[in-house]
């Protein structure tokens, strides 16, 4: 199939077994690097065994990343995996991905910032020569995740047929926008005030906090720069302060920053950096070093919560 140049392509593939998986994927690697095209696949490990296996020798031309590592965090994989890679191929040339960012047994802290992704996805590569293949466990994930599957992707593969066909629920910015919800409060989470004068000493007091709760080492270097990026964008484009919430929750300690601000950029902290960009940067290194980032904006302000593993 002959793709028209500047032409994005975003397919997702439903899959009921590892024969079908199989069948989907791995032509379409084999088809691209017939073609000269750069090939990635990024999925979860169980399912990078299976295209590793089954592709062989060929698995040598491919860059394959375990999504489940790579893209823990959702806003982390436009900018550090799917950027990251088609940025790094010569201009002028097709990329193909295979990116699997929805799994079962992700959470439901998790799925909103997964499925936002996948419909950013359309807007991050609007007019470049890339396809980006999405598989759907249709056995594993529920009926919600499928339906909205639709919604963010212009193109079905139906299980059991290699035949595309148009979706007509495509609606990615209603996807944006649905799942631009509040977040739930906690209920014992330790708040601090912050302004321009007391951004030092908030940062003191949240490292000394998380410390408490069981973050070391460089996790918790992570939290204190998180803690120090969120809070200066406060201070800069929120309104000139904010409130600084921390807590424990299954595992993670989680840091949130409210503020008066409106974050209309729904790729904010989704693109790379050019090399010559003077600022700007806070959000998009946040994203690389959670491993779980949530947003909401609008109404009241501008939240977001960053949560960082334990162990």
């Amino acid at each position: 199939m002959t793709t028209a140049p500047g032409t994005f392509v975003h397919p997702a593939l439903f899959y009921g077994d590892e024969r079908e998986y199989l069948a989907g994927t791995v032509p379409f690697v084999r088809d691209g690097l017939a073609a000269g095209e750069p090939v990635a696949v990024a999925v979860p490990a169980e399912n990078l065994g299976l295209i590793r296996a089954e592709l062989g020798a060929d698995a040598a031309s491919v860059r394959l990343l375990d999504m489940r590592e790579a893209g823990r965090n959702p806003g982390r994989i436009i900018p550090g995996v799917l950027r990251a890679f088609a940025d790094a191929q010569p201009s002028g040339r097709r990329v193909r991905i295979v990116g699997e960012p929805i799994w079962a047994g992700r959470t439901s802290a998790e799925y909103p910032a997964c499925v936002q992704h996948e419909a950013l996805i359309n807007a991050a590569f609007r007019g470049r020569e890339v396809t980006i293949l999405c598989p759907y466990d249709i056995v594993r994930l529920d009926t919600r995740v499928l339906s909205d599957a639709y919604a963010t992707h212009p193109v079905v593969i139906p299980s059991g047929s290699l035949g595309r066909q148009d979706s007509g629920a495509y609606a990615p910015e209603r996807i944006v926008a649905r799942y631009n919800e509040p977040l739930p409060p906690a209920p014992h989470a330790l708040s601090f005030a912050f302004d321009e004068a007391s951004l030092a000493h908030v940062r003191h007091c949240a490292t000394g906090a998380a410390g408490r709760f069981g973050l070391s080492g460089v996790r918790l270097y992570d939290l204190a720069l998180i803690v120090a990026e969120l809070t200066t964008n406060s201070v800069v484009h929120g309104g000139g302060s904010g409130t600084l919430g921390l807590w424990t929750e299954a595992g993670y300690v989680v840091c949130e920053v409210h503020d008066e601000g409106c974050l209309t950029d729904p790729l904010a902290g989704r693109r790379p950096a050019a090399r010559d960009q003077r600022g700007g940067r806070g959000l998009l290194l946040v994203n690389q070093i959670a491993d779980l980032v949530r947003v909401h904006t609008g109404g009241p302000g501008t939240t977001i919560r960053c949560y960082l593993a334990r162990t």
